[in-house]
């Protein structure tokens, strides 16, 4: 038997292998390309936060569990993944290297300490006396000093010193709170460095009455899966306070790992990982900085300064076609029904949907769910707004949305202060789905306007996330979605809904019934098709379903951005499968299933990705798309993301990526996508400008507009 499986951890470390590789995109402006290294960075962090997390616990179970697709258990998985994240730790370095090169050619300069020029080092050591010393809190590990709480993901100097008597101590100093983690030099602000090198260069001034014999910067990571549903049993508080209990606990989780920036004495890295508990396989060094969070602050400060030509050139969300800006959004709704495409159209007719219906005398009530929210999100404002009006408004805020936890337990008591009817989801079901239901009432009867989305609620992700959002007034939509909403308030999830089709009850069943529809159409002789667009494929039921589909002779063709535990290419199982990975621009997160060919096709936009957690672990919800106008736009999408040779990459048998090589002219989908939405909002605009043309008037050339600028500005950048 062929293998036909590949294991989740090493396929997502591909996924960020592919990530990373975007910083070493030539065609990338420079500081984009930074922002790419941070990105992987982060990444990695909540890696080993969640899914090294998660693999140490349950490496420590006897008898331990195996994987259902690869038969790895927990320790070999560990065993597996530390080898390559040393790999993928040393392409970092190489590419932050080349990357630091490529900006000193324009000016910008990360100093190396060990080279500053007379004037610049004078700077920095008065920077640090001044500045820095004063605010530092060292600590000599000794019998009245016990060794300190070292926070997740904080940076530290570890010295080892030397007393008169040759007696040696380590000291440990904190450097991540209370400074500014960039220094910039006066008379060169291109120049700069990390506060963390200033304090290992200049820490002998710290320790006067000891001799500094070895120093290094170091960082540990520590676990954060949180077991929500251990901490609720035979609990009896408000499930909020146990989240807040949670949050907090989290913080003081076992260590998982330890970093150390360049080298590292085996006395310092021994102490260290003697008082942390961790073994040596779990020593990363590196010669990056460990924490580059701060590579978006540095974005952030060149592009104050003017220095376009470093990033991108900015790209609008544009006004949808589909919707005229001056008429209000709920008649169009009743209308047509209505698409937008995150990041390419604007999500201004959705926030204007919910601050219509939150002054809208005919609304009655408003159900939504949020999963992560904007930080400043005009959403809950407007909900807020809706409760203050008198309407009845429930939402379901997600507390267990990971990183997200903090943020969505203040929003949810900003929501019940309004008068918000706020429940916390369903029981052991996350609640992931992105769903609105605005029921109204007009002239004694009742409507209703339905919203399904691939994506969070939240204004700043929309322009940075592809995501699809459908608004319809389909009589039946919205009461599927009233029947969801009544599952989630009744702890009984909803079955016998009869367009919308929902996690953990109908979901699954459904897309394993439709691939079975198009392996009895193969089997018959008959063109049979399988497009889907994802972010992770890990259900094993589905997996193997493809693969028996692939069998009988379907061709499946799927965009999966990340994790895909499925091996393509296997002769007799797999090989009428294809699957392409897009990391570009934006972040793709939209996810669409296609079940036949487009004469006959079956299409739903969803918030899940086929993953076990998604489809039986989560509530979540996929509607089913009828426009024909809209379901030729989406399809239409899907097959310039297949055409795209410039930012897609194909999986191979081995379970590596390769660059979609052809000989048409270069794709990015993306990009393509962003000047499709800017051609229609133009016609769109012309449109409304001259609805109707005077007879036998010459029609004049249009004006160069938004879209022509936008041309411009793209070939120029791409020349």
């Amino acid at each position: 038997m062929p293998i036909l499986y590949q294991n989740r951890e090493l396929s997502w470390l591909k996924f960020n292998q592919r990530v990373l590789e975007q910083s070493c995109d030539m065609t990338i402006p420079l500081l984009e390309r930074l922002k790419f290294i941070s990105i992987f960075s982060n990444n990695l962090d909540e890696f080993f936060m969640i899914r090294v997390g998660t693999l140490t616990d349950a490496s420590m179970l006897e008898p331990q569990a195996v994987d259902n697709k690869s038969k790895m258990t927990p320790a070999e998985q560990l065993e597996a993944i530390f080898p390559q994240v040393r790999e993928l730790i040393d392409k970092k370095d190489g590419a932050y290297a080349r990357l630091m090169q490529d900006l000193k050619q324009v000016g910008i300069v990360h100093l190396d300490m060990d080279m500053l020029t007379e004037e610049e080092e004078a700077f920095l050591e008065g920077y640090f006396r001044t500045e820095i010393l004063p605010i530092l809190s060292p600590q000599i590990i000794d019998k009245h000093h016990p060794f300190p709480f070292l926070k997740n993901k904080e940076t530290y100097i570890c010295t080892q010193l030397q007393t008169k008597g040759e007696f040696v101590k380590i000291a440990i100093i904190p450097v991540s709170t209370g400074f500014d983690r960039i220094v910039y030099l006066p008379f060169e602000k291109n120049r700069f460095v990390l506060i963390e090198e200033l304090v290992l260069k200049y820490c002998e001034h710290i320790f006067q009455n000891y001799v500094v014999v070895a120093k290094t910067i170091f960082r540990i990571t520590r676990n954060a899966d949180i077991n929500v549903e251990e901490a609720m049993y035979d609990h009896d508080a408000d499930y909020r306070s146990v989240m807040e209990e949670l949050v907090k606990n989290r913080r003081k989780l076992m260590p998982v790992r330890i970093e150390f920036f360049g080298q590292v004495t085996g006395a310092i890295a021994e102490q260290l990982c003697r008082k942390l508990e961790l073994t040596q396989e779990r020593v990363f060094r590196g010669n990056t900085p460990l924490d580059m969070s701060f590579g978006f602050k540095l974005c952030s400060h060149f592009e104050r300064q003017g220095m376009k030509e470093l990033f991108y050139p900015p790209l609008t969300p544009q006004q949808s076609s589909m919707i005229r800006p001056d008429r209000p959004i709920i008649p169009q709704i009743e209308d047509h029904d209505i698409l937008l495409s995150y990041p390419y159209e604007s999500m201004k007719p959705f926030i204007a949907l919910l601050v219509e219906a939150s002054e809208d005398p005919a609304v009655l009530s408003i159900k939504m769910t949020l999963y992560r929210v904007a930080q400043e999100s005009q959403i809950v404002a407007a909900l807020i707004k809706a409760a203050e009006n008198g309407k009845e408004v429930h939402v379901v805020v997600e507390l267990r949305a990971r990183f997200d936890e903090e943020n969505n337990i203040i929003w949810s008591k900003r929501l019940e202060e309004a008068g918000v009817n706020v429940v916390y989801g369903l029981g052991e079901y996350k609640v992931h789905s992105k769903l609105l239901v605005i029921t109204r009432k007009v002239g004694g009867k009742v409507s209703f306007i339905t919203q399904v989305g691939t994506g969070n609620y939240n204004e700043s992700t929309a322009k940075l996330y592809t995501d699809l959002c459908l608004m319809t007034a389909n009589r039946e939509f919205g009461e599927d979605g009233l029947k969801i909403f009544s599952g989630i308030l009744t702890n009984n999830p909803a079955g016998d809904t009869r367009h919308l089709i929902a996690a953990p009850v109908t979901m699954k069943p459904a897309v394993l019934t439709y691939i079975d529809e198009e392996i009895r159409c193969a089997l018959e002789g008959k063109p049979a098709e399988i497009l889907i667009k994802i972010n992770s494929l890990t259900d094993k039921d589905i997996i193997d379903r493809l693969i028996e589909a692939s069998k009988a002779g379907v061709k499946i063709r799927m965009v999966i951005r990340g994790i895909c535990c499925l091996r393509v290419g296997v002769p007799g199982y797999t090989d009428n499968i294809e699957v392409i990975s897009i990391v570009g621009r934006f972040l793709e997160h939209s996810r669409v299933y296609v079940f036949g060919t487009p004469e006959r096709s079956r299409m739903y936009l969803s918030s899940a990705d086929f993953m076990t957690r998604n489809t039986e672990r989560r509530v979540e919800v996929a509607a089913p798309i009828y426009d024909q106008q809209i379901k030729k736009r989406i399809l239409s999408m899907l097959e310039m993301e297949f055409n795209d040779n410039v930012k897609a990459k194909r999986l191979l048998p081995n379970g590596a990526y390769s660059l979609v090589k052809n000989d048409r002219p270069p794709t990015d989908s993306q990009i393509d996508l962003y000047k499709l939405a800017y051609v229609r909002a133009e016609k769109a605009a012309q449109q409304e400008e001259h609805p109707v043309h005077g007879a036998g008037r010459p029609q004049k050339e249009p004006p160069r507009g938004g879209l022509q600028k936008f041309l411009d500005k793209f070939r120029a950048f791409f020349k």
